[in-house]
Protein backbone atom coordinates (compact mmCIF):
# COMPACT_ATOMS: atom_id res chain seq x y z
CA UNK A 1 0.00 0.00 0.00
CA UNK A 2 1.70 3.39 -1.05
CA UNK A 3 2.02 6.28 1.69
CA UNK A 4 -1.08 8.79 1.88
CA UNK A 5 -0.49 11.20 -0.87
CA UNK A 6 0.51 15.25 -0.02
CA UNK A 7 -2.35 17.51 -0.54
CA UNK A 8 -2.15 19.74 -3.82
CA UNK A 9 -0.57 22.95 -3.38
CA UNK A 10 -2.79 25.07 -2.05
CA UNK A 11 -5.35 22.51 -0.67
CA UNK A 12 -5.52 22.09 2.41
CA UNK A 13 -6.40 18.37 4.21
CA UNK A 14 -8.19 19.69 7.07
CA UNK A 15 -11.98 19.40 7.29
CA UNK A 16 -13.45 22.63 7.03
CA UNK A 17 -16.60 22.89 8.44
CA UNK A 18 -16.92 27.20 8.49
CA UNK A 19 -17.90 29.65 5.89
CA UNK A 20 -15.73 32.52 4.11
CA UNK A 21 -16.93 36.18 6.17
CA UNK A 22 -17.42 37.04 9.45
CA UNK A 23 -20.70 37.65 11.44
CA UNK A 24 -24.05 36.21 11.10
CA UNK A 25 -22.97 34.10 7.78
CA UNK A 26 -23.79 30.19 6.88
CA UNK A 27 -22.81 27.83 4.38
CA UNK A 28 -25.81 25.32 3.11
CA UNK A 29 -24.58 22.21 1.75
CA UNK A 30 -26.84 19.48 0.32
CA UNK A 31 -26.04 15.89 0.12
CA UNK A 32 -27.15 12.75 -1.93
CA UNK A 33 -28.32 14.28 -4.82
CA UNK A 34 -29.38 14.89 -7.36
CA UNK A 35 -32.71 13.53 -7.17
CA UNK A 36 -35.71 14.55 -9.64
CA UNK A 37 -38.45 14.35 -6.64
CA UNK A 38 -36.79 17.12 -4.60
CA UNK A 39 -33.72 18.90 -6.09
CA UNK A 40 -35.41 21.27 -8.67
CA UNK A 41 -37.75 22.75 -5.81
CA UNK A 42 -34.82 23.19 -3.89
CA UNK A 43 -33.01 24.79 -6.76
CA UNK A 44 -36.11 27.04 -7.35
CA UNK A 45 -36.13 28.35 -3.38
CA UNK A 46 -32.47 28.77 -3.80
CA UNK A 47 -32.47 30.80 -6.99
CA UNK A 48 -36.11 32.96 -5.38
CA UNK A 49 -33.81 34.10 -2.53
CA UNK A 50 -30.44 34.59 -4.28
CA UNK A 51 -28.79 31.80 -2.57
CA UNK A 52 -25.31 29.81 -3.46
CA UNK A 53 -24.98 26.30 -1.99
CA UNK A 54 -22.72 23.43 -2.02
CA UNK A 55 -24.46 20.49 -3.17
CA UNK A 56 -22.10 17.32 -2.56
CA UNK A 57 -23.24 14.19 -5.50
CA UNK A 58 -23.34 10.77 -5.39
CA UNK A 59 -21.83 9.69 -8.61
CA UNK A 60 -24.79 6.79 -9.50
CA UNK A 61 -27.24 9.83 -8.79
CA UNK A 62 -25.52 11.94 -11.07
CA UNK A 63 -25.01 9.70 -13.53
CA UNK A 64 -29.17 8.34 -13.24
CA UNK A 65 -29.99 12.33 -13.41
CA UNK A 66 -27.40 14.38 -15.67
CA UNK A 67 -29.74 17.26 -16.27
CA UNK A 68 -30.35 17.93 -12.64
CA UNK A 69 -26.42 17.90 -12.28
CA UNK A 70 -26.25 20.27 -15.08
CA UNK A 71 -29.01 22.72 -13.89
CA UNK A 72 -27.24 22.75 -10.48
CA UNK A 73 -24.02 24.51 -12.52
CA UNK A 74 -26.24 26.33 -14.23
CA UNK A 75 -27.90 27.98 -11.24
CA UNK A 76 -23.94 29.03 -9.50
CA UNK A 77 -23.55 26.38 -6.79
CA UNK A 78 -20.68 24.91 -6.00
CA UNK A 79 -19.70 21.18 -6.38
CA UNK A 80 -18.49 18.45 -4.24
CA UNK A 81 -17.83 15.17 -4.86
CA UNK A 82 -19.57 12.85 -2.24
CA UNK A 83 -18.51 9.13 -3.51
CA UNK A 84 -19.65 7.01 -6.22
CA UNK A 85 -21.66 4.65 -4.11
CA UNK A 86 -22.07 6.55 -1.01
CA UNK A 87 -20.01 3.74 1.37
CA UNK A 88 -18.17 3.83 4.52
CA UNK A 89 -15.05 4.53 3.08
CA UNK A 90 -13.55 4.88 6.65
CA UNK A 91 -10.94 1.56 6.68
CA UNK A 92 -10.07 2.19 3.00
CA UNK A 93 -6.51 2.58 1.17
CA UNK A 94 -5.75 5.23 -0.23
CA UNK A 95 -5.49 3.95 -3.93
CA UNK A 96 -9.21 2.73 -3.72
CA UNK A 97 -10.71 6.13 -2.62
CA UNK A 98 -8.71 7.45 -5.02
CA UNK A 99 -10.38 5.20 -7.35
CA UNK A 100 -13.41 5.50 -6.53
CA UNK A 101 -13.24 10.07 -5.90
CA UNK A 102 -11.71 9.50 -9.71
CA UNK A 103 -15.05 7.44 -10.84
CA UNK A 104 -17.34 10.20 -8.75
CA UNK A 105 -15.15 12.77 -10.51
CA UNK A 106 -15.72 11.27 -14.16
CA UNK A 107 -19.69 10.62 -13.41
CA UNK A 108 -20.09 14.37 -12.70
CA UNK A 109 -17.88 15.55 -16.02
CA UNK A 110 -19.65 13.32 -17.99
CA UNK A 111 -22.81 15.67 -17.05
CA UNK A 112 -21.31 18.61 -16.65
CA UNK A 113 -17.55 18.83 -19.42
CA UNK A 114 -15.18 20.29 -17.22
CA UNK A 115 -16.94 21.49 -14.13
CA UNK A 116 -15.03 22.44 -11.03
CA UNK A 117 -15.37 20.21 -8.00
CA UNK A 118 -13.35 21.88 -5.49
CA UNK A 119 -14.84 19.90 -2.06
CA UNK A 120 -14.96 16.29 -0.88
CA UNK A 121 -17.32 15.25 1.75
CA UNK A 122 -16.95 11.55 3.13
CA UNK A 123 -20.16 9.60 3.51
CA UNK A 124 -21.65 8.63 7.15
CA UNK A 125 -18.62 11.80 7.67
CA UNK A 126 -16.55 8.59 8.05
CA UNK A 127 -13.02 10.32 7.04
CA UNK A 128 -10.69 7.86 7.55
CA UNK A 129 -7.57 8.57 4.92
CA UNK A 130 -9.99 10.03 2.75
CA UNK A 131 -8.81 14.08 3.48
CA UNK A 132 -5.44 13.38 2.29
CA UNK A 133 -6.36 11.92 -0.77
CA UNK A 134 -9.34 14.58 -1.31
CA UNK A 135 -7.27 17.33 -0.88
CA UNK A 136 -4.21 15.87 -3.16
CA UNK A 137 -7.14 15.74 -5.63
CA UNK A 138 -7.31 19.34 -5.04
CA UNK A 139 -10.67 18.89 -3.00
CA UNK A 140 -10.49 20.73 0.07
CA UNK A 141 -12.46 17.90 2.45
CA UNK A 142 -16.49 19.58 3.73
CA UNK A 143 -17.44 19.42 6.86
CA UNK A 144 -19.85 20.64 9.10
CA UNK A 145 -20.87 22.18 12.21
CA UNK A 146 -24.63 21.86 12.36
CA UNK A 147 -26.48 18.69 11.06
CA UNK A 148 -30.31 18.93 10.70
CA UNK A 149 -30.34 14.78 10.80
CA UNK A 150 -32.73 15.29 7.82
CA UNK A 151 -32.49 11.66 6.53
CA UNK A 152 -34.62 10.79 9.49
CA UNK A 153 -37.05 13.23 8.49
CA UNK A 154 -38.84 14.41 11.62
CA UNK A 155 -41.20 16.83 10.28
CA UNK A 156 -40.49 19.76 8.90
CA UNK A 157 -41.49 22.17 12.15
CA UNK A 158 -38.62 20.40 13.64
CA UNK A 159 -36.07 20.71 11.02
CA UNK A 160 -36.99 24.59 11.21
CA UNK A 161 -36.70 24.43 15.03
CA UNK A 162 -33.24 22.94 14.62
CA UNK A 163 -31.89 25.04 12.12
CA UNK A 164 -33.58 28.47 13.76
CA UNK A 165 -31.75 27.00 17.26
CA UNK A 166 -28.58 25.46 16.50
CA UNK A 167 -27.03 27.78 13.85
CA UNK A 168 -23.69 29.58 14.76
CA UNK A 169 -22.24 32.51 13.24
CA UNK A 170 -19.77 30.93 10.28
CA UNK A 171 -21.54 27.42 10.34
CA UNK A 172 -21.66 25.05 7.76
CA UNK A 173 -24.74 23.17 7.77
CA UNK A 174 -25.53 19.84 6.63
CA UNK A 175 -28.57 19.17 4.54
CA UNK A 176 -29.69 16.69 2.09
CA UNK A 177 -31.21 16.70 -1.15
CA UNK A 178 -31.48 13.35 -1.99
CA UNK A 179 -30.98 10.17 -0.42
CA UNK A 180 -34.55 9.53 0.43
CA UNK A 181 -37.63 11.77 0.82
CA UNK A 182 -35.95 15.45 1.44
CA UNK A 183 -39.45 17.64 0.87
CA UNK A 184 -39.54 18.37 4.73
CA UNK A 185 -35.83 19.68 4.11
CA UNK A 186 -37.37 21.87 1.17
CA UNK A 187 -40.05 22.83 3.27
CA UNK A 188 -38.13 23.56 5.96
CA UNK A 189 -35.17 26.17 3.72
CA UNK A 190 -38.38 27.70 1.95
CA UNK A 191 -39.78 28.92 5.62
CA UNK A 192 -36.13 29.34 7.56
CA UNK A 193 -34.45 31.61 4.49
CA UNK A 194 -36.32 34.49 4.63
CA UNK A 195 -36.88 34.61 8.43
CA UNK A 196 -32.91 34.29 8.62
CA UNK A 197 -32.46 37.00 5.91
CA UNK A 198 -34.77 39.23 7.97
CA UNK A 199 -32.55 39.02 10.46
CA UNK A 200 -29.42 39.88 9.11
CA UNK A 201 -28.06 36.24 8.54
CA UNK A 202 -25.46 36.00 5.09
CA UNK A 203 -24.95 32.67 3.36
CA UNK A 204 -21.64 31.85 1.77
CA UNK A 205 -19.79 29.58 0.72
CA UNK A 206 -17.45 26.86 3.22
CA UNK A 207 -13.78 28.83 3.53
CA UNK A 208 -10.64 27.55 0.98
CA UNK A 209 -7.37 28.80 1.37
CA UNK A 210 -6.91 29.04 -2.06
CA UNK A 211 -10.00 31.39 -2.95
CA UNK A 212 -10.37 35.12 -1.55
Amino acid sequence: MRPVPAPRPGVSADIVDTTRGGGRVLGLTFDDGPNPADTPRLLDVLRRHGITAVFCLWGEHVDAHPDLARRIVADGHTLGNHSMRHEDMSSWSPERIEADLREADAAIRRAVPGARIPYFRAPYGAWGRTPAVAAAMGMRPLGWRLALGDWDPPGTDELVRRLRDGITPGAVVLLHDGGGDRSQTVDAVERVVPVLAAEGWRFALPRRPDWP
